[in-house]
């Protein structure tokens, strides 16, 4: 009988609660929304089924919390990290191992943008350097979230990890919360990425209620050629001039310039396409598995969370708007050659926001085609935010 007792004991659904019940529903919700509706499936079916399994009660896939204070004397040391939280939780699950060792090290958000950068054409930006200003323009985006959390009692850390969601960049994001603020990791994180996901949705029509149908008529001219040199070079020199004026970028910007110079220099194509095949396929599912594991009931059903997801929306259409009113002061500037709905693609949702501004551009003129000037500030966007990461950890770090 008392044999009996303990094999009752071990089943998990007598210890389930209401919070982990939904849990499940919202990791289904997010695999649902991924393969039905293809909403960034890269990261948010990994990230949905993986919350789905560590809101199983007795699984033990993940028994360590995400945010814990170390002592200064461990937290110096991913090996003494370990060895504490084994002494303190007990052994650990494999998604704590994924967690610890992969993402709070930054490991694995620096190789996805070592990825990024081998996929990433910045031609059209060198072609037209000014446009790098609207990716600029964009990160408003990232302040102006991040000052509306501080107003709803966020602490300064939390406020910089929500604010970088405006950049639309779900590794930068996940890179800067990590640092400042592991606590709220899951919800900055799928927060990010279904943003990202909803550009197509969000964008649009707060582009077209601050641009008239003439200003989104607007034709440019096009783009010169840019030569193998001048792609070699930028990625050297940005590297370079970024990491001696804001050092705490160097991490990201350092990854993403070498991957995009093995992409340029046309020597090591074999590398380059693994950067951006093999390696960025299995960064990306640690990522998502990563993410995933720190959906548990007790740390993600919160009042903050609902108030992130809902600072996410601001942080993305105050990013989108901020892009297009520098857009409309260069449209001045130029004498009406600039097309302002090309401020929209500085958020850094790569090429995601460019094709939405192409798409309104056709809506208007069907013989309109300005998909590779939105690139410019849309490659921009991807650097813009990095830095302001950078920026972050500088005075927060």
């Amino acid at each position: 009988m008392a044999t009996f007792v303990d094999f009752i004991n071990t089943l998990g659904l007598l210890h389930l609660t209401v919070g982990n019940v939904v849990m499940i529903l919202v990791g289904l919700t997010l695999v649902y929304l991924a393969i039905r509706y293809e909403m960034e499936p890269l990261l948010l079916l990994p990230i949905g089924i993986t919350a789905v399994l560590v809101n199983l009660p007795l699984s033990h896939v993940a028994n360590w919390p995400v945010a814990v204070n170390l002592p200064e004397n461990v937290s110096d040391s991913i090996f003494k990290t370990i060895a504490y939280m084994s002494e303190h939780y007990g052994e650990p699950g494999l998604f704590d191992l994924i967690y610890y060792l992969l993402i709070k090290t930054e490991v694995v958000p620096l190789l996805i943008f070592f990825g990024l950068g081998a996929m990433t054409d910045f031609g059209p930006m060198i072609a037209d350097p000014k446009t790098a200003l609207l990716g600029a323009a964009a990160q408003i985006g990232v302040f102006v979230a991040m000052l509306t959390a501080l107003a709803l009692g966020f602490n300064l850390h939390q406020a910089a990890s929500i604010g970088i969601i405006g950049g639309a960049d779900g590794p930068t994001t996940i890179y800067l919360t990590t640092k400042l603020a592991p606590e709220i990791l899951a919800a900055t994180a799928v927060a990010a990425y279904s943003y990202m996901s909803l550009v197509p949705l969000i964008q649009p029509p707060i582009i077209k209620a601050l641009t008239s149908p003439e200003e989104r008529k607007i034709r440019m001219e096009q783009l010169r050629p840019v030569s193998k040199r001048e792609k070699i070079l930028f990625p050297i020199i940005s590297m370079i001039v970024i990491g001696l004026l804001v050092p705490s970028a160097a991490p990201l910007i350092g990854m993403l310039m070498i991957g995009n110079l093995f992409r340029e220099s046309g020597v090591v194509e074999r590398l380059s396409k693994a950067a951006q095949e093999e390696l960025m396929n299995i960064v990306t599912i640690f990522l998502g598995l990563g993410v995933g594991s720190t959906m548990r009931a007790e740390s993600f059903l919160t009042a903050q969370t609902l108030m992130i997801l809902g600072l996410g929306v601001v942080a993305f259409a105050s990013a989108t708007a901020g892009g297009v009113f520098f857009g409309k002061i260069m449209m001045k500037l130029s004498g009406g050659r600039i097309n302002p709905m090309i401020g929209a693609a500085g958020v850094s949702a790569v090429p995601m926001s460019a094709r939405v501004v192409q798409r309104i551009a056709r809506e208007e003129d069907p013989g309109n085609f300005i998909l590779m000037h939105a690139m410019g500030p849309n490659v921009a966007g991807v650097i813009g935010t990095a830095v302001v990461a950078g920026v972050f950890l500088a005075l927060l770090g």
